[in-house]
């Protein structure tokens, strides 16, 4: 049982585990004397429970504490069991919800977790990522690096949730450089803040942080800039990614995700970088959405470079938790708002991984693809979306009869579910076993141009076919002749 005693009053911290971990993070909130006061710890442990660890009392069972611990209105608990599984944080997070804390924090798993010397800046929110995705696979980042060691570092679209979790990451790697692009003022300056703070307080290494704002879609300034910047190696996750949004602005989605892929890879070849990784999507596999067709152009744009022996490559996987435009935030929205929470149909599955695994397993096949080529991620099985959705108002303490769910049917370019290869794709084992390396038929460089030459027209105004600039109908044409599953609806406007 809890061995309650009488604590100090004000900012009050309640740590979650009275291991090496804990111990660290009570060390540094008594040094910094601003963020609060550690007034016990939380443990399992019986040999722990009831002793006094560095003047910090022990208590537990951590299942025992609802109703017992006296913790005020601002009382927080910091979760730092970063090797817990998902059934421990489970069972945890039940425990404190209904013991009232208002405000539960967590450190990054195992998995990110680079040195053993945890920082509070690493700790953050915990949300229903940290419960329903399936247990992470460990990858020693530091050793997964070493490529990068030394070397400067472009991220494209290092603002959104991929690219920022990416710079994240990197910062373990000793780049020498880490060059942050995107078009987003605001998201490049949360990002860069960010990675400073964790600078300061002594998480990752030293890179030069360079924050730069630029458009992908313009040629000449991709160029100058790549001269400039003389990256070595490029994670390019810079996209339009929102299946329905891009349905309805199909010509802006083959613009940015095709031009923006070019412009970056001819700039990218003369600036002579030697390592070139391209985000990509399931998506991109038999699309039925133009956005899925534009991925796909932009894989087959960095899979015909490897005929000149660059090692640039392709890494594909399906949904990640908590993306922007995912459903983890919608549905925390619609949950919040009292319902209903809309699903799409009750059969719709997904795969379903947390951002930081599906960095870890990027950074990692980066390091692996010596001569580049095309890598999937094992998603593992998929879910059903309705599934998830009943997962996560449970977590925040809801159920069907007060937040309903509802189905709204499919959208314009979804599918029920999704595939990673195709028929003609060859899946073979790596030495990792969550990274797949995919045999593909040869890909034509001069097939990819003379698509991306037809479809020119219609994204920049020529003086001698006005008519075609900006056409969605001539659009669909030319991409569901390279891709006849696309599909194409009877009521699209012709502008």
């Amino acid at each position: 049982m809890l061995h309650f005693e009488d604590m100090a009053k004000g900012n009050r911290i309640y740590i979650v585990g009275a291991g090496q971990f804990g111990h660290a993070l009570a060390r540094e909130i008594g040094e910094n004397g601003v963020i609060g006061t550690v007034v016990a710890f939380l443990d399992d442990d019986r040999e722990k429970i009831g002793t006094v660890s560095g003047g910090i009392p022990v208590l537990g069972p951590i299942s025992a504490c609802a109703g017992i611990l006296d913790r005020g209105h601002d009382s927080e608990a910091l979760i730092a069991i970063p090797s817990a599984s998902r059934n421990q944080l489970m069972r945890i997070h039940e425990s404190l919800r209904r013991a009232g804390f208002s405000r539960i924090r967590i450190l990054p798993s195992v998995s990110q977790m680079v040195s053993a010397d945890p920082h509070m800046v690493q700790a953050r929110e915990m949300d229903p990522q940290d419960l329903l995705g399936r247990e992470p696979v460990l990858i020693d980042l530091k050793e997964s690096l070493s490529y990068v060691r030394g070397k400067r570092v472009l991220v494209t679209g290092a603002g959104g949730s991929i690219g920022s979790e990416l710079s994240r990451q990197l910062l373990y790697g000793g780049a020498e450089r880490l060059y942050l692009l995107g078009h987003g003022e605001n998201s490049i300056w949360g990002i860069e803040k960010e990675l400073r703070n964790l600078q300061d307080a002594g998480v990752g290494e030293k890179a030069t942080i360079v924050p730069v704002i630029g458009e992908l879609q313009d040629t000449d300034y991709v160029r100058f800039l790549l001269s400039r910047l003389k990256a070595d190696v490029i994670y390019h996750c810079a996209a339009h990614k929102h299946v329905p949004m891009m349905e309805l602005n199909p010509v802006e989605a083959v613009k940015n995700n095709v031009l923006g892929t070019q412009n970056l890879i001819e700039a990218a070849i003369e600036a002579e970088c030697s390592r070139f990784v391209l985000i990509s999507t399931d998506k991109a596999v038999e699309p039925t959405s133009v956005y899925g067709a534009s991925k796909r152009m932009a894989e087959m744009l960095v899979l015909g470079q490897r005929a000149v022996g660059r090692d640039f490559m392709v890494v594909r996987f399906g949904n990640v938790l908590g993306s922007r435009g995912s459903i983890m935030p919608l549905f925390k929205e619609q949950i919040f708002s009292g319902g209903p929470v809309t699903v799409t149909h009750p059969d719709a599955k997904r795969w379903f991984m947390t951002i930081p695994e599906a960095v870890s397993l990027v950074l990692k096949t980066a390091g692996l693809a010596a001569d580049g080529g095309l890598y999937l991620l094992d998603m593992g099985d998929p879910v059903r979306i309705v599934d998830f959705a009943r997962q996560m108002i449970r977590f925040y303490g809801f159920d069907e009869d007060s937040v309903p769910i509802t189905f709204i049917g499919m959208r314009p370019g979804e599918k029920k579910s999704e595939r990673l290869w195709n028929t003609e794709e060859h899946p073979e084992d790596t030495e990792h076993p969550r990274i797949v390396r995919v045999g593909f038929p040869a890909v034509s460089p001069h097939e990819v141009h003379q698509l991306v030459d037809e479809l020119m027209p219609i994204l920049r105004l020529h003086p001698e076919s006005p008519e075609s600039f900006r056409n969605r109908h001539l659009l669909r044409q030319v991409v569901i002749r390279r891709f006849p599953t696309v599909e194409n609806p009877d009521d699209e406007p012709e502008y």
